[in-house]
């Protein structure tokens, strides 16, 4: 079991600590007090943090953030992406399941597929990036999952509106996200295993039906796996799409690729909403 130096973790609950609390500086004593620290271990952990201008001690003796930090937070605002942390689980599970990985935002009642990751034997997969589509009923199980009024609210503005019948597999959809991390998606009866998810681009009826169920034994005509990335406001504004299955699968098997897909999105939803990975 890996774990970070005990330095390394006061470090970071001081910085942390300072950073909960903007506009307030904080004494020597407040910092011990708070984060149950001795007193000679918390001075020098302060002493090098000034040193490297991670913290500033101000002419009262209280501690702030320093410009080092500040300058440091202002490159990752402007640089930092979260595909950067995506791209290399969205690489290991194309390669793992053989199919293509896409990862699409959401843009207001659009969604655009911005980065993809394919296996060898979907190096031609005809969806290209930048490709933009309506944001369906269908994908709206894992944009809205832990929001169903805003769920509600985008089929609304749908135009035509869903069923009734589709608005049900969507709540039932969006309740299996919920409680399992991820929603598999079968072609519709009647829908040839070449229609990809881009399919889904402009058509009233959408080609695939999540399926709110599975059983482990019974075998589905698979077209996608999808799971949602969170924010820190535990909303989704970007989803991970696993593609490319030609192969019938049994409910055990889509288990399985669903499970793998919605952990490798929880890590990095945890990275997103500054959570330590508990490894």
């Amino acid at each position: 079991m890996s774990r970070s130096s005990p330095g390394v973790a006061r470090m970071a609950a001081i910085l942390n600590f300072i950073a909960d609390h903007p506009g307030q500086s904080f004494a020597l004593t407040d910092l011990v007090r708070a984060l149950k620290l001795s007193r000679a271990t918390c001075h020098a952990l302060l002493t090098g943090l000034v040193d490297v201008g991670y913290l500033y001690r101000t002419s009262d003796k209280t501690y702030v953030l320093g410009p080092v930090l500040a300058a440091i937070g202002r490159t990752a605002a402007e640089h930092f992406s979260p595909l950067q942390v995506a791209q290399p689980e969205m690489r290991k599970l194309a390669d793992d399941f053989d199919v293509v990985c896409g990862a699409y935002f959401l843009e207001g009642d659009m969604i655009h597929l911005r980065e993809r990751a394919a296996s060898a034997s979907h190096v031609g997969y005809p969806v290209p990036l930048g490709t933009r589509m309506p944001l369906r009923w269908v994908q709206a199980t894992s944009f809205f999952a832990r929001t169903p009024r805003d769920a509600d609210a985008v089929q609304v503005r749908t135009n035509p509106a869903p069923t009734a019948e589709q608005l049900e597999q969507l709540h039932g959809g969006m309740a299996f996200v919920r409680e399992h991390g991820f929603i598999a998606l079968s072609r519709r009866a009647g829908t040839a295993p070449g229609d990809g998810i881009a399919t889904i681009n402009g058509m009233q009826d959408p080609p695939v039906v999540p399926e709110i169920t599975l059983d482990d034994a019974r075998t589905y005509s698979l077209m996608g796996i999808m799971a949602p990335i969170y924010d820190a406001r535990d909303r989704v504004s970007i989803s991970l799409v696993l593609g490319g299955f030609n192969d019938a699968m049994t409910g055990a098997e889509v288990r399985k690729a669903g499970e793998a897909l919605a952990e490798a999105c929880a890590r990095i939803s945890r990275f997103l909403i500054g959570q330590p990975e508990d490894f």
